[in-house]
């Protein structure tokens, strides 16, 4: 089943990059296209380690499909142990080969997915999905993940994925001014848009553990790059003051090194 293409198409900035790496290229073709449709962006298309490797680089992809049969002297699984050299992403196998000594080669690498051949795009995206919980929250490859495991927000490297209808969309961490919770829902608050998960603000924190974030009340934490002026009471962030709560008060002050 396709998305919805009434709805509002996602910025590019908040679209995941993924790199196909495919030596048959009708079929990197089409799934390029399908991950389009659904709002996914493609940070290339290679068929030999090279230019994935040079793709990997320049395009920041987030995460990468790769084929085992490449052109070129390097297979798949010497691919991606190069470009985990450079950079740990979520990598998903797409295959025709099972057998034992490829599936134990590929083990090695510690995927966060495989898929045999053949596929469909809509089982690429359930796997995308999955790879990237599996990734973020460190889990095995192998080991199964639980509907109620499917957490709404994500952190991989620098970015947040934050779990929008039927995909995550792509925040950079750099981006985030404060989050607040109204109790029920967190809102993650950026120069330009807010972004709503159903979860507690210790939940978020506890995904997001970055060490700029810091909680200034029992409904507020700031990204203190983000912080333009502050007394004892408040904070301002984008023309937003923010109330400091008593018993954080010490801790926000000590970021500036007057405690």
């Amino acid at each position: 089943m396709l998305p919805d293409m009434n709805q509002p198409n996602t910025p590019s900035s908040e679209k995941m990059n993924v790199l196909i790496v495919e030596d048959e290229a009708i079929t990197a073709l089409d799934l390029s296209e399908g991950l389009q449709q659904w709002g996914y962006a493609i940070a290339g298309v290679a068929d030999n380690a090279r230019t994935a490797k040079i793709l990997y680089e320049e395009k920041e992809a987030d995460i990468v499909l790769m084929d085992i049969r490449l052109k070129g002297e390097k297979d798949g699984v010497d691919t991606v142990m190069e470009l985990m050299k450079i950079r740990k992403s979520p990598v998903i196998y797409l295959t025709a080969f099972t057998d034992a000594a490829t599936v134990e080669r590929v083990k090695n690498t510690y995927p966060a997915a495989f898929l045999t051949k053949p596929y469909n795009v809509d089982n690429v995206r359930i796997a995308i999905e999955l790879a990237l919980h599996n990734f973020a929250a460190g889990k095995a490859p192998d080991q199964p993940v639980r509907q109620t495991d499917r957490e709404p927000l994500l952190r991989l490297n620098d970015s947040l994925f934050v779990k929008m209808n039927y995909r995550f969309v792509k925040l950079p961490l750099s981006s985030l001014c404060y989050i607040e919770t109204d109790n029920n829902h967190v809102h993650l608050v950026t120069s330009e848009k807010k972004y709503v998960v159903r979860l507690s603000l210790n939940q978020v924190l506890d995904s997001i553990q970055w060490e700029k974030l810091i909680r200034i009340h029992r409904s507020f934490a700031v990204n203190i790059d983000a912080v333009s002026s502050f007394t004892e009471q408040e904070v301002t962030v984008n023309k937003d003051i923010l109330p400091v709560g008593r018993q954080y008060k010490d801790a926000f002050w000590r970021q500036f090194g007057t405690l």
